[in-house]
């Protein structure tokens, strides 16, 4: 562990790690076509205005070092974390452009929209940029009354072609009164509402996202000597910051759990920004110290919530070790311009899905008996999902530039994404379960994951990896055929998500009438009816169609999205009278009578379905060793 030093001390060490004083780390894919003209010693310099936050507004000012002649400014495109080019350009506005008190024409680039040029006349050293960024969009709030999530890269733009490791800012904010911040960027120095920070590079800087608001509470998590973990939450009614002290505990106990499971640390402090609000919505964003954590009013108060949500924080607090120390090579780019290549994605986002959630209940976050629970939910929704036997695993990380933004109605079909992360998860099970067996409870992924992120102190670099290097790694852990298990169930397409596991570990799946308690704790939430696992169909409350299952009962009944079920066997709809004619066809042969409108034509569809509602379990197999109470025990000491 490093021992107690002053912060330009650690930062000194931390700068060097990096490779922006001595290179020790791979600089990634990718050509650098420029020299920065903004290094160290003279940086760009970023004012953020955001005293208009409350408003959804920001006013931005840069200067940014040039060279005389054609000159081209940036505006990032491809951003880490995201993977794909959601660079929200739409929320720049009014650029203006001047040189030496002067304002100058610029052009946006007929083909490449992020690219900017400008005529810089002879004898000038900086551009002066201004402009206003827009916060809120339909599905990207960034700001309410009460709080508001800055991504500097959404505040900036930047010299063209050059290593973002190299390319130096200094940055600052102008906060509304009263507003308190959290960022894992230092701070230099404090004038009433204006904090400075310290001059970063530019990789650093949009990798350290700052959260602000009115209402905010600090909670340290572990610390050890200048290092420290802190949660930093910002939430639009102060009573959502009143978390309980058996989940605070939890969370508490966060870090000693990765640091278990890892054997290493490769941040100097991190900050796990956490914003509460129904109006901004739930998503998380890794960064290497930090991680942008949003979710609704309730995460932090509501039980069923705090349930179905648990696996957020600690999801992203390990990505500071895979994904961001570790990290795939074709996904690791010089800048913000370069495409990246995501096809190993089920290996930074899979297996980061099985540890947040492994972290979920080591920590207790979520109650440990509960996990088979929940991986019966992972298992039956990805053994459900009828696109499998077309669409690899492989394909969806391959284009998840584009599935992320795949919108739409019947997504089972299409698949998504977000199937990466939930069947990466059973294979990265299956992985540890096979070296957990083979070795007789000697080796298990921990062994692997202490390998992997050697050494066990660096500051944030990134170090790349291939599927080759995974797979010897892991090789050398426990001889297995692991490239022809990959290529089972990544590569190539499976009828069903890896089994083996679930009996490996000593438990098997059910179908059962007893609702499933992560499905409960997902419907609190939604206000929904989940029938997927049963006639294949799951609605709002009010009975509107969310989606259905091909070839499944729904499917054949001719039930569709959005369709509005307003009458069940003659009553009124309700969740009540549906389970009621779901009950009642399980004792005759005669289908459940629904009548529905869509788009203003009404029509009676039949339901020819008699199994009764079902949700998956897993159940124990007798006299088999429980692997996965030995998986989610608490692993520090």
């Amino acid at each position: 562990m490093l021992q107690k030093a002053s912060r330009m001390r650690r930062l000194s060490v931390i700068l060097m790690c990096c490779g922006l004083l001595a290179p020790c780390a791979a600089a990634g894919s990718g050509s650098i076509a420029k020299a920065s003209l903004a290094p160290q010693q003279r940086p760009a310099t970023l004012v953020v205005d955001a005293t208009r936050a409350a408003d959804g507004f920001l006013r931005v000012h840069e200067e940014i070092p040039v060279a005389s002649g054609a000159f081209t400014i940036v505006y990032p495109k491809w951003i880490p974390g995201e993977h794909e080019p959601s660079g929200p350009l739409s929320d720049l506005a009014a650029l203006r452009v001047s040189a030496n008190g002067s304002p100058l024409d610029w052009r946006r680039d007929s083909v490449d929209l992020y690219a900017f040029h400008v005529n810089v006349p002879p004898g000038t050293q900086d551009l002066d940029v201004d402009f206003d960024v827009l916060m809120n969009a339909p599905g990207d709030v960034t700001a309410t009354h009460s709080l508001a999530i800055l991504q500097w890269n959404r505040v900036l733009l930047y010299q063209e072609g050059i290593d973002s490791h190299r390319y130096f800012v200094k940055p600052s904010i102008l906060l509304p009164a009263g507003w308190d911040f959290a960022t894992a960027l230092h701070e230099a120095g404090r004038s009433a509402n204006r904090v400075d920070f310290a001059v970063a590079p530019l990789n650093m800087l949009v990798d350290s996202p700052l959260d602000m608001g009115r209402y905010a509470k600090k909670w340290n998590l572990w610390q050890e000597g200048a290092a420290f973990v802190q949660l930093d939450a910002f939430a639009d009614h102060p009573q959502d910051l009143d978390i309980g002290s058996s989940l605070l505990r939890g969370y508490q106990r966060m870090p000693a759990e990765a640091f278990a499971m890892y054997g290493s640390r490769h941040f100097a402090d991190y900050h796990a920004l956490l914003t509460l609000s129904d109006s901004v919505g739930s998503q998380g964003i890794e960064h290497h110290q930090s991680s942008d954590n949003r979710a609704s009013d309730g995460f932090l108060t509501d039980p069923d919530e705090s349930l179905s949500g648990g696996d957020l924080i600690p999801h992203e607090f390990s990505h500071s070790w895979n994904g961001k120390y570790r990290r795939p090579e074709d996904l690791t780019t010089p800048n913000f311009q370069v495409p990246q290549l995501t096809d190993l994605l089920w290996v930074y986002e899979g297996m980061n899905q099985y540890l947040g959630d492994v972290l979920s209940f080591r920590t207790g976050i979520r109650e440990p008996k509960l996990y088979p629970e929940y991986l019966a939910t992972v298992y039956a929704s990805m053994d459900y999902e009828t696109g499998r036997t077309t669409t690899p695993l492989i394909d969806l990380t391959t284009g998840a530039p584009h599935f992320f933004e795949a919108r739409g109605s019947y997504p089972a079909i299409r698949r998504n994404a977000n199937d990466f992360y939930t069947e990466g998860e059973l294979v990265w099970l299956d992985a540890d379960t096979i070296i957990r067996e083979r070795s007789h409870g000697a080796r298990s992924l921990d062994t692997f994951l202490h390998r992997f992120t050697e050494p066990a102190l660096t500051g944030p670099i990134v170090v790349t990896y291939t599927r080759a290097r995974v797979e010897s790694l892991l090789n050398a852990v426990e001889p297995y055929d692991w490239h022809a298990l990959f290529e089972k169930y990544v590569y190539r397409v499976s009828a069903h998500p890896p089994s083996d596991e679930l009996a490996r570990a000593g438990w098997r799946l059910v179908y059962t009438k007893k609702p499933n308690e992560f499905i409960t704790a997902e419907q609190s939430g939604e206000q929904g009816i989940t029938g997927w696992y049963a006639y294949g169909a799951d609605l709002t409350e009010d009975g509107v169609v969310r989606d259905v299952r091909e070839s499944s009962a729904a499917w054949r009944a001719g039930l569709a999205p959005d369709m509005h079920v307003l009458a069940v066997d003659g009553q009124q709809f309700s969740a009540e009278s549906l389970a009621y004619a779901l009950r009642r066809a399980q004792r005759s042969n005669a289908p459940i009578s629904l009548i529905t409108t869509q788009n203003g034509w009404y029509q009676t569809l039949s339901l020819d379905y008699h199994e009764g509602i079902r949700y998956p379990h897993l159940e124990r197999v007798a006299g088999a060793p429980d692997m996965l109470a030995e998986i989610v025990a608490p692993h520090a000491k």
